[in-house]
């Protein structure tokens, strides 16, 4: 079935869930004409499909750009691609698995929970300095800082850099959008240069005085007698970087967003429901910040009655798959009680969001003192999302107290 849709439609990238329910009323996949690609919306095949070894983010062992529909690389933006092409997003096994046994072995090791007095009492600290009177912007004052300020303090990098790294941050993550520009591309190579030349100098500070943070536990870290190359170190700390706050960041918006148009009885429930994972989980899967993953097709294949060719790419639109009713009853409803258990807004299988438990640790925390320091708190303009389809975050939050 064709499809088309602008992703910079602002009626769809605003509430693209009625388009959502057009998609999935057509089976279990439409060709979506504007990105020319074949885009799964049903639960069933986007969960299966993040989990199959048939369908994944690197195809170079098999195929050439050219035969997934790829133009070779431009010369003015192969540097971006040389240091992507090292991010554990892009990997497959087995260099995935090895990349990932060394993060995870340092990144758990951190005991995620053991963090939650500090971001409370960031949390804390951030609402204090609101200004008293007047409208303000949630987003640059709450959610941007919190979890850009944590993982700057679990990586050891120094606090005031983090208005430096959300710029960089942003430049490099507009990359993924469609329809970019010369413009856009030109500034992500900037960031990704400057990010990586930072990084580089600040780890080789941390080789000659390691110290207790995760760079140095990235650079001490082993499994099977290897370690991360000096590539592999510099992209995976700007990685955590990058991933680690700017889903957060839209994942608590979207999250308070969708509290405040839900009515004080559905904020009640989310402070005081027993257990707050599964509230975040919810609130994950009614509004995630993440609503398309793309894979490549390994091998001819068949999936949920569609015929795939080897080299094909396709889209899995989480958004989608996280309100089909098929799998959550009434979707359009925030329902603490059922969760959003199994929800794919981090992803699943392999490429799991690494981050996950740190990201559902800052969104419960910043939440629930959000609304337990201004239980008053409402809308004060109609809150508008960013025209970036992928990464689905609002460009800013204004309340009232």
């Amino acid at each position: 079935m064709k499809f088309s849709i602008d992703p910079g439609n602002p009626e769809f990238f605003n509430n693209p869930y009625p388009v959502y329910e057009e998609m999935r009323s057509h089976g279990p996949a439409i060709y979506w004409e504007d990105y020319s690609m074949t885009c799964f919306t049903q639960y069933e095949p986007v969960n299966l499909a993040l989990r199959e070894r048939k369908f994944g983010r690197d195809f170079s062992a098999t195929l050439t750009r050219k035969e997934v529909g790829l133009p070779e690389i431009k010369p003015h933006v192969k540097s971006f691609y040389d240091f992507d092409r090292h991010s554990l997003l892009e990997l497959e096994p087995p260099a995935h698995t090895r990349l990932r046994k060394l993060i995870n072995r340092a990144f758990l090791s951190r005991h995620i929970e053991k963090l939650r007095p500090e971001i409370e009492i960031l949390a804390h600290k951030l609402i204090d300095e609101f200004p008293t009177n007047g409208d303000f912007d949630l987003l640059s004052l709450y959610a941007e800082k919190i979890p850009v300020i944590v993982i700057s303090r679990l990586l050891g990098i120094p606090e005031e850099m983090s208005d430096q790294l959300l710029i960089w941050s942003h430049n490099m993550v507009a990359m993924y959008q469609f329809n970019r520009s010369r413009e856009i591309e030109d500034a992500a190579v900037i960031a990704t240069d400057a990010f990586s030349n930072f990084m580089r100098s600040y780890t080789e500070q941390r080789r000659n005085q390691p110290a207790d943070d995760l760079i140095s536990l990235l650079i001490a870290a082993r499994e099977d007698g290897q370690q991360l190359s000096e590539d592999e170190l510099i992209t995976t700390c700007i990685l955590l970087l990058n991933a680690g706050h700017e889903a957060t960041v839209h994942a608590i918006g979207n999250g308070v967003k969708a509290l405040l148009q839900a009515g004080p009885e559905t904020r009640y429930e989310f402070g005081n429901f027993p257990d707050k994972f599964r509230n975040v989980d919810e609130l994950m899967r009614y509004d995630p910040p993440l609503h398309m993953f793309t894979r490549y097709v390994l091998e001819d294949t068949e999936m949920a009655g569609v015929s795939l060719k080897k080299g094909q790419t396709i889209g899995l639109l989480l958004g989608a798959a996280n309100h089909d009713g098929q799998k959550y009853e009434n979707p359009t409803k925030i329902d603490f009680e059922r969760g959003g258990i199994g929800h794919v807004g981090f992803g699943a299988g392999i490429h799991f969001c690494i981050g996950a438990p740190l990201a559902r640790l800052e969104m419960q925390i910043a939440i629930d003192v959000l609304f337990e320091r201004l239980p008053n708190l409402q809308l004060a303009e109609t809150p508008i999302y960013a025209d970036r389809f992928h990464f689905h975050g609002l460009e800013k939050l204004m309340l009232t107290k």
